[in-house]
């Protein structure tokens, strides 16, 4: 061609239209993977050049995106620490972004971010599959804390933890439990209450779930307290540290005693887990371990690697603290507990409710 090619050139050679074009480069997770392709190939072969070419491989930024739904949460510290030191070590940087639990903005920021990167790291994506499954036909993708037969994962050992947690419970006395969930978008969440659900049927005791919590934060928790209350359990696992850690301080401002009257446990062993008082019973996850491993793997699938279908597994441990004990024989009734804790209740939210303003 005697003129440098243009958007049109490549939307003739490719068969499409030059808005599809456009968009290929633009936000490629929203072209199919086969259209992209030839898009990519027509402009390569016609050696047209926009800002960036996200489908060329001769492209490389030296850069992987970290996506977090929540940065304020404590449990993906240990995560982007271990990501961060395994990236600097090949040669890569992060590129991080949080999506405060928005599954359309986590799709949105990271579709736009596919052209300035090598691979993507998603940390509990709330994204829907077919989604995530698009995304990975465009770049390496490796999926943390979820389950995508099509997509490289890595998960922590929810049901040994669940486990374990379980039996916990059930040689301090408890036989009934009530779960706090997490986010209702949750891989994870729906994993942590299946494995509940067959622990309990195996060790015959009661579980019941109330929630969800879609924004699993300590606020949330605390808002659970007085349901927590009204059930009949005499122990809680909460979908994560957070959630627990408010559910320990729900209660006590209801002057229901932790454990002396309801054993807590939570999840992840975050820092936070040893500040609140009492010290928090938690399952721990290698969750340095998890980035670092995140990191390694996608970038020897950068390379050329095909990764393993099956998802790799971290192990997990039990980690007792103060926030579980003996069940209490002399407990008082449940329909007593619920009388006396009510008005408290509705003082506690007038207080959280003043203390917001």
């Amino acid at each position: 061609m005697d003129r440098r090619p243009t958007i049109y050139d490549v939307a003739q050679a490719a068969g499409v239209a030059a808005s599809t074009v456009s968009r290929a480069f633009a936000r490629p997770g929203r072209v199919k993977a086969e259209t992209a392709r030839r898009i990519f190939e027509a402009a390569e072969a016609l050696g047209y050049r926009t800002t960036a070419l996200p489908g060329l491989v001769s492209r490389r930024t030296r850069t992987l995106a970290l996506v977090v739904t929540d940065i304020t949460n404590p449990f993906y510290g240990d995560i982007i620490r271990g990501a961060h030191e395994a990236a600097h070590e090949l040669g890569y940087t992060l590129l991080l972004s949080h999506t405060q639990e928005d599954a359309q903005l986590e799709r949105d920021w990271t579709e736009r971010e596919l052209t300035a990167v090598e691979g993507v790291l998603l940390t509990s994506s709330r994204m829907s599959d077919s989604a995530i499954r698009m995304m990975a036909k465009q770049k390496p993708v490796v999926v943390l804390n979820r389950r995508l037969p099509e997509v490289p994962s890595i998960l922590v050992d929810n049901a040994r933890g669940i486990r374990r947690a379980v039996e916990h419970l059930t040689e301090l006395g408890h036989d009934a439990v009530t779960y706090v969930a997490g986010p209702e978008s949750s891989w994870t969440d729906g994993a942590r209450w299946l494995a509940l659900r067959e622990a309990a049927h195996e060790l015959d005791i009661r579980v019941r779930r109330i929630g969800p919590c879609n924004n699993p934060t300590v606020h949330a928790g605390f808002g659970r307290a007085r349901e927590v209350v009204t059930t009949s359990s005499t122990a809680v696992i909460a979908y994560n540290d957070a959630v627990a850690i408010g559910v320990v301080k729900g209660l006590t401002r209801l002057g229901v005693p932790v454990p002396e009257a309801v054993s807590v446990v939570g999840f992840d062993n975050t820092l936070l887990s040893e500040i609140i008082e009492p010290e928090l019973t938690t399952v721990a996850a290698p969750l340095q371990a998890m980035g670092a491993t995140a990191v390694k793997n996608l970038v020897a699938m950068i390379g050329g690697a095909v990764p393993s279908r099956e998802p790799i597994i971290m192990p997990v441990r039990l980690v007792v603290r103060r926030s579980t004990g003996q069940r209490s024989r002399n407990r008082v009734s449940p329909a007593l507990g619920t009388r006396n804790v009510s008005s408290s209740a509705s003082a506690a939210a007038r207080s959280t409710e003043s203390g917001s303003r």
